[in-house]
């Protein structure tokens, strides 16, 4: 149900239930989770989510919901064990994760892309924060990363009253970086991972962590934490070839 493949140190990760719109079930949360874990032990410098056939994802799987009976603890347990922890795997991931947004990403699918560090979405996929048709509130991030990156009131706008949006809605919201045409999709996502692949990963990897754990701050607590980061890149090999390289006038070769 998710299928790996890797180009190099590129390992990316297909959503593979396409006769269902690579909608999530616990199984596939599951393999998503391994699939990311997996590439974080080996020697990867990025990571792609895609879905196979015309969608990105429909989010949840309405008919296992229907088959579902759980107590309220039951479906804490599950949803913690699942996307969850898909979504803190993405956000503490120390690559770059990449949506490569193919077709609609609706519900939980909308939430992945904003949890993902970039998004780059074909002009005619559809988002939504639809939970509120099944009468569900957002989750999988999205009370916590969607305000962050729309506003609070779009994304109350959004998750109250369950509208569908197209692709040029979500780059004006910040959703994702760019909507581009379909046949463009895959030359936009390659320039970016060649863009990424050119800069120190330690680098990016301080810099996402430092993003990620400062929202959370008050200012003096925000910037102390950046000079310990900081203070952390200093040391590194990246800044050292970084500063050799702007002094010999040469472009730096980042390991």
């Amino acid at each position: 149900m998710v299928r790996t493949t890797t180009d190099g140190r590129v390992r990316t990760l297909t959503l593979d239930r396409p006769e269902s719109k690579n909608a999530f079930t616990p199984d596939t949360a599951s393999e998503t989770i391994e699939a990311l874990e997996a590439a974080l032990t080996d020697d990867i410098r990025a990571i792609v989510i895609t879905g196979d056939g015309d969608a990105f994802s429909a989010g949840g799987d309405v008919e296992s919901m229907n088959e579902r009976e759980e107590t309220p603890l039951e479906s804490y347990t599950r949803m913690s064990e699942t996307m969850n922890t898909v979504i803190e795997t993405i956000l503490s991931a120390p690559v770059p994760v990449i949506a490569k947004v193919n077709g609609d990403a609706i519900g939980a699918g909308t939430n992945l892309v904003a949890a993902c560090d970039f998004a780059i979405a074909s002009r005619d996929a559809r988002f939504g924060e639809v939970f509120v048709n099944v009468g569900l509130i957002p989750d999988s991030g999205g009370t916590v990363i969607l305000p962050r990156l729309v506003g609070l009131r779009t994304a109350k706008e959004l998750a109250m009253t369950g509208k569908i949006f197209d692709a040029e809605e979500a780059e004006r919201l910040d959703l994702i970086n760019r909507a581009v045409d379909p046949d463009d999709l895959e030359a936009e996502v390659d320039s970016l991972l060649a863009t990424l692949g050119n800069r120190p990963t330690q680098t990016l990897a301080l810099t996402k962590r430092g993003f990620h754990e400062n929202i959370h701050k008050s200012l003096d607590e925000g910037l102390e934490y950046e000079a310990l980061l900081q203070s952390l890149a200093y040391g590194t090999d990246a800044h050292e070839e970084g500063v050799s390289a702007f002094l010999e006038k040469r472009d730096p070769e980042f390991r």
